[in-house]
């Protein structure tokens, strides 16, 4: 794939179409989602190679100078892995340096070192380092890394404080470092593609990154660094197939590598997401979003953060939106129904009446006697309405809570529909798809609107709830809610409660606690009463019809 065959002024006369095809692309994009779910494999890999460096620190007593050779070996290993692990590392050898009195060696740990804080977001440690290295003194073999110290600072400075002087400083430096390095080296021609595609047009960029892509060693980071790079100039000239192609190229060898610094993924992700494939752009963001928590390189965090709660959000306002259109069509359903039920009933009952009036009709001479008698009937009618209209209210509080259940029980439902999914899943794909299917955020978020919900109607329903139940406790134990809190676990459960969900169980299974932890919050309040222990819940049970009287 990587070796073409057409030559390149050829290539670069073809249609963007024509250079990838559909199906290869399709493939390409299940291969990184194969990665993506196999990524725990490139980590062992990692893991085993971190090992047995380590272990050769512990086989025999070494010299300062192979003990140095082996930590800068591993904070290699680390740098895109684990960032802190690697400033570990190099900050022991700065201490054999130190130790050995090796000038040489000191500078280029510290050069290391302010590099690694620079990528961990720790400018000002990383600033300092490099205010206390002169210049003017500095071996010739060190100058690159002290331009690409430099370079690299301003630019990820510049991620989080996005001032001109520190972009410009950034390219001064990188210039430096052009002019250090041997022109033949990689390391040169990835900073000039870098530089190229900042300065230059993307026309002008394209054949130069193409030469080195079919020059790069494959699965090399540099093979990921110039694929990503052709994606930048891709997206510049609007070719989204070819951008996403050598995103999607960076990402995989990225992946390969255990490298957690995902920059190609999270631009794929925002790629799709901008064209509007959701999914897609979640499952990305978030993978990108993992490996940058894991391997702590903070400057990415802060630039990735705010754009994976914008395609979160995306993701799950589409998610509630399909949801909201199968409520939507289980209550039209629901519905109709019981209009259906209702009319029937109508149409029965008026049939009834008619058959009963005809009747009346015929006898009403016959029951004029029993006219008192039918008064009398009328009116324990009437007693037994207002009966009917007074526990009402009761039902009207027991369809609430059952209402909550139906929630609690659809949650339960989605879970096991994910379940499903999970076990059809493993009749016709690879394993990877499991861990996909395994995630719990849907569920969990449900959960919390859930509570959200039961909290606003509530409250609505008695808004003086919460001083209502504190005026029933001691004062030392009153309940102080947190700002943007509503009702907290133990306002729930007499809420519950007040609702006439006194069974422990049922609460229980509503707010996800053990039974245990029930009964200790039930018992808990009424000990720090105000009021007796026996009296305790039935005047929870009274707060709202205190109200009402007020």
């Amino acid at each position: 794939m990587k070796k073409l065959a057409i030559p390149l002024f050829f290539l670069c006369l073809l249609p963007a179409s024509l250079l990838f095809a559909k199906g290869e692309f399709e493939t390409l994009l299940l291969q990184l989602d194969r990665e993506i779910a196999h990524k725990h494999f490139y980590e062992q890999r990692k893991e085993r190679e971190i090992e047995d460096l380590k272990r050769l620190l512990h086989i025999t007593p070494l010299q300062p100078l192979q003990e140095y050779d082996l930590n800068d070996k591993l904070g290699q290993k680390y740098k895109k892995y684990i960032i802190d692990s690697a400033i570990y590392y190099v900050e022991k050898n700065i201490k054999i340096a130190q130790a050995m009195n090796r000038l040489d060696l000191i500078v280029a740990s510290s050069l290391h070192l302010s590099l690694l804080y620079s990528s961990a977001g720790i400018y000002v440690e990383s600033k300092n380092i490099l205010n206390g290295i002169n210049r003017t003194k500095l071996p010739q073999a060190l100058l690159p890394l002290y331009f690409e110290t430099y370079s690299d600072f301003y630019g990820y400075y510049a991620q989080s404080n996005d001032q001109t002087i520190n972009r410009q400083l950034n390219i001064a430096y990188r210039d430096s470092l052009l002019a250090v390095l041997d022109t033949t080296s990689w390391s040169y021609k990835i900073h000039n593609a870098v530089k190229l595609l900042h300065s230059g047009s993307p026309e002008t960029v394209e054949p130069y990154l193409l030469a080195l892509f079919n020059q790069v060693p494959e699965s090399s980071p540099d093979y990921a660094m110039v694929s990503y790079l052709l994606g930048m100039v891709y997206g510049k000239q609007a070719k989204t197939d070819l951008q996403r192609k050598y995103f999607a190229l960076a990402a995989i060898t990225d992946i390969q590598n255990a490298t957690k610094d995902q920059a190609a993924l999270q631009s794929l992700a925002m790629n799709y997401y901008e064209s509007g494939e959701v999914d897609r752009a979640y499952n990305y963001m978030k993978s990108a979003m993992d490996d940058i928590d894991f391997g702590k390189i903070r400057f990415r965090i802060v630039e990735l953060a705010s754009l994976y709660a914008i395609v979160n959000t995306a993701y799950l306002t589409k998610t509630m939106q399909q949801k909201k259109e199968l409520q939507h069509y289980f209550i039209l359903i629901s519905v109709l129904l019981f209009f259906l039920i209702i009319s029937g009933f109508y149409v029965y009952r008026q049939m009834r009446k008619v058959s009963k009036i005809k009747k009346e009709l015929y006898e009403t001479n016959l029951k004029l006697a029993e006219l008192n008698k039918n008064t009398k009937h009328i009116n324990s009618q009437l007693q037994k309405v207002n009966a009917q209209l007074s526990e009402a209210n009761h039902i009207k509080e027991e369809y609430i809570a059952q209402f909550f259940d139906i929630c609690s029980g659809y949650i339960d439902k989605l879970e096991e529909y994910r379940k499903t999914l999970y076990k059809r899943a493993a009749n016709h794909q690879h394993e990877e798809l499991f861990k996909m299917l395994k995630s719990t955020t849907l569920v969990d978020e449900e959960r919390k609107k859930l509570y959200e919900t039961f909290d606003t109607i509530f409250l609505n329903l008695y808004p003086s709830f919460v001083e209502d139940f504190n005026s029933l406790l001691i004062h030392e134990e009153k309940i102080i809610l947190r700002p943007g809190e509503r009702l907290n676990t133990e306002l729930r459960i007499f809420a519950l409660i007040r609702l006439g969900i006194t069974d422990s169980i049922r609460i229980a299974g509503f707010l996800r606690y053990s039974l245990s932890t029930i009964y200790n919050y039930r018992t808990r309040a009424r000990n720090n009463a105000v009021v007796s222990r026996d009296e305790f819940d039935e005047m929870v049970m009274n707060i709202g019809a205190i109200q009402e009287k007020r």
